[in-house]
């Protein structure tokens, strides 16, 4: 279970996400005001989160390893 809510972003994409999450999400309030602003939760969430969950099942990583 743990392995299923790994992180499988790096600093980078999860920047990315939220920015253009909360970008979105803007769209909400101000601009046309369209509900379909609300799209931005995704990738706010998985940004925050760090773990995408279309990334687990295409077997994607871009965090960096960890050396041992």
């Amino acid at each position: 279970m743990a392995s299923l809510f790994a992180t499988n972003e790096g600093a980078v994409d999860r920047t990315l996400r939220v920015i253009v999450g909360v970008a979105l999400l803007s769209l909400v309030f101000v601009g046309p005001k369209s509900l379909w602003g609300l799209v931005g939760v995704v990738p706010l969430l998985t940004g925050l989160v760090g773990n995408c969950p279309l990334y687990t099942l295409l077997g994607i990583n871009t965090c960096p390893h960890k050396s041992r």
